[in-house]
């Protein structure tokens, strides 16, 4: 009896062992995360959120991995948006006007001719004024934009010259689906259509819509100059990605995780910024070598029709917002 009491003490004594080394490997076990975008795989935004899943597992020394899936396949802008919400993806890339639809302030930074130039975007992004409002947002959703990342000037795509606004009434023009895309063709007469980004290439080239808006390096990435004529440089939105993790994940990293996801994520957001600039220089050239006009504009009659939408419904944000950021930089 005194061997058998023995012998099931043992026994309990090596399950239990055999439970937590079980346990412990599980906790060990690094957790993987899901990255979408809507971009394709030849953008620098994929190259670089590539870098950051590999750096993200190095620096937690592999605490976690990240998959990165582009080109929608998670789903369309406002599905991954949402994934956030629900936990189902872990970081994403998004427009500030898809993000304005959960918190207004932070679409400001979409809204057409709200920036001077390059400059005055790049002084917003590294500002007091852009970390106030990334805290508004996080507040609000419980997401957290980390870094925004420079996306490129948005300039109209048609298969007739665009030189003055009065040039775009009536024109049906593909945008995002987002209030902010819409201001600057409502405020020069255009009909703005929005259409899902995997989607465009055929609704231009079937005539479904006669012109799209975009910066150089997706009008080549999407090879939207196949399908359209002539590329009018309206620059009507120094436009940004900001990069967000969601709510969920964020809570359950340690503070040195997140300390380490920041880093990582700005680090990237620096290098895409980088990257789109030097396409932008070198693809007006490119463009015109593929048969392409590219068609200098009068942008000033362009923002001078805009202007007034600022301070008109569709703002999103209060004056004193407005107002510190066209203080930024002077």
């Amino acid at each position: 009896m005194r061997n058998n009491r023995y012998t099931h003490a043992r026994l309990s004594c090596l399950l239990g062992a055999a439970l937590f080394t079980a346990s412990v490997g599980v906790a060990g076990a690094a957790e993987n995360l899901r990255f979408a975008h809507v971009y394709e795989t030849t953008e620098p935004f994929h190259e670089w959120a590539l870098w950051a899943a590999d750096q993200i597992e190095e620096r937690t020394d592999g605490r976690y991995t990240m998959e990165v899936y582009p080109a929608a396949s998670l789903g369309k802008e406002e599905d991954i948006n949402e994934g956030l919400e629900l936990g189902t993806v872990d970081v994403i890339y998004t427009g500030t006007q898809f993000a304005g639809r959960a918190y207004g302030p932070i679409g400001i930074a979409g809204a057409a001719y709200m920036f001077r130039d390059f400059d005055h975007w790049q002084a917003f992004a590294d500002s007091e004024l852009f970390n106030e409002i990334a805290q508004g947002y996080q507040d609000q959703t419980g997401n957290v934009p980390i870094a925004l990342n420079y996306y490129g000037e948005r300039h109209v795509t048609s298969n007739e010259p665009i030189n003055e606004p009065e040039d775009m009434r009536g024109l049906k023009i593909r945008v995002p689906n987002a209030p902010m895309y819409m201001m600057m063709p409502q405020a020069v007469g255009a009909n703005p259509t929005p259409i899902a980004f995997d989607e465009v290439y055929l609704a231009l080239q079937q005539g479904v819509v006669d012109a799209q808006e975009n910066p150089l390096p997706t009008i080549k990435a999407k090879a939207f100059y196949e399908v359209q004529d002539y590329i009018n440089l309206t620059g009507h939105i120094t436009d940004s990605l900001i990069t967000i993790v969601g709510g969920p994940r964020w809570s359950r990293l340690s503070e040195e995780d997140q300390q380490i996801f920041r880093e990582v994520f700005q680090e990237a957001a620096g290098n895409n910024t980088r990257d789109i600039q030097q396409a932008e220089t070198e693809l007006v050239a490119w463009f015109e070598e593929q048969g392409n006009t590219i068609n200098e504009v009068d942008r000033e009659r362009f923002r001078e029709a805009v202007l007034p939408a600022h301070h008109g419904s569709a703002a999103t944000w209060d004056e004193q917002t407005y107002d510190r950021l066209q203080a930024i930089g002077q």
